[in-house]
């Protein structure tokens, strides 16, 4: 989340007219995260999270991001869908950006989970992969393999900026990485792609809501459970892996789908390339972030030092 868009009380005020949802009491907005313009939203009846999609958002992935939401709440899963406004529309224009209003879910993101919490969000990512198994529609990965290279190129040399030899490292990771990509053998379906702890709220050990599902896209299943598995089980810096949470999440995961021995044997490669996806796409946000965004960047470096846990032969020379 972060603001890149700002929105007046008097603007916001007449947008909210447009729904059921009482009278603005108080907006705030977020900072945290990169993508889109997101605000506490308070009204005289509950409250609400506002999205403003930017430019890494394309209008035309919502309707599959909306539906993605509406099916799973209507199966029962902890998601956000967006409300509707008095005509039933859900996609709204705010100050020239395609804007929702959000479902606000209990619960805090985690800095630090606990093998148990890591055990109830992986069996929440188990019980999302099976929900979806009826879930016609489609949607290619905007940032999945193939957009890797192009990625790299795009950054170039203007990587070494950020560490020396870092395009040099991306591209020798990549090159291993693309050899041994399961392109056609492994099960596909409508994955989050981006389940990071602060996109799962909890309450002590139970998952409130799985949330910020604008990376959702049709892609390897397991590719899904390698990205939450780098994103959970390391600090910060990706210095320290945790074995507990790690072995955790995919026993969480694995109580709706044990895997198989090709899925096992192709996680490190699947986990590996979750590493250069995040580093590569930090790496393009840490060169190209606005100085004026409220905003954190995000250390791409963190990610090639994970990238070494999974191969070993990969390891990057990132202290």
């Amino acid at each position: 989340m972060a603001v890149y868009t700002q929105v007046s009380a008097e603007v916001l005020a007449a947008f909210l007219t447009r729904y059921d949802v009482g009278e603005l009491v108080s907006a705030k907005g977020i900072a945290e995260g990169v993508e889109n313009s997101n605000f506490l939203v308070e009204t005289t009846r509950d409250r609400f999270i506002l999205t403003l999609y930017e430019k890494r958002v394309a209008a035309a992935d919502l309707p599959f991001f909306m539906a993605l939401l509406d099916h799973l709440d209507a199966k029962g899963l902890p998601v956000p869908p967006a409300i509707k406004d008095r005509d039933g529309i859900e996609i709204q224009e705010l100050e020239g950006r395609p804007a929702c209003l959000i479902r606000f879910m209990p619960g805090v993101s985690l800095s630090h989970p606990t093998p148990a919490q890591a055990l109830a969000a992986g069996s929440a990512m188990g019980e999302m992969h099976r929900a979806v198994a009826d879930f016609a529609p489609t949607r290619e990965n905007s940032m999945g393999v193939d957009t890797w290279r192009p990625l790299l190129d795009r950054c170039g040399r203007s990587l070494d900026q950020i560490a020396p030899g870092l395009y040099d490292d991306l591209a020798a990771a990549l090159d291993h990485v693309e050899a041994r990509w399961p392109r056609d053998t492994l099960d596909r379906v409508a994955i989050h792609a981006d389940l990071f702890p602060d996109n799962v709220l909890m309450l002590g050990d139970t998952v409130t809501s799985l949330i910020d599902f604008y990376f959702a896209c049709t892609d390897i299943r397991v590719y899904d459970l390698a990205v939450m598995h780098g994103a959970w089980a390391f600090d910060g810096a990706g210095r320290n892996y945790d074995a507990a949470v790690g072995e955790a999440l995919i026993r969480g995961y694995e109580r709706h789908f044990p895997l198989s021995a090709e899925e096992r044997g192709l996680f490190a490669t699947l986990a590996s390339g979750a590493c250069i996806r995040f580093a590569l796409s930090r790496a393009w946000d840490w060169l190209n972030t606005p100085p004026d965004a409220l905003v954190m960047r995000k250390d791409p470096l963190a990610y090639m030092r994970r990238l070494g846990h999974y191969h070993p032969a990969l390891a990057m020379r990132v202290a």
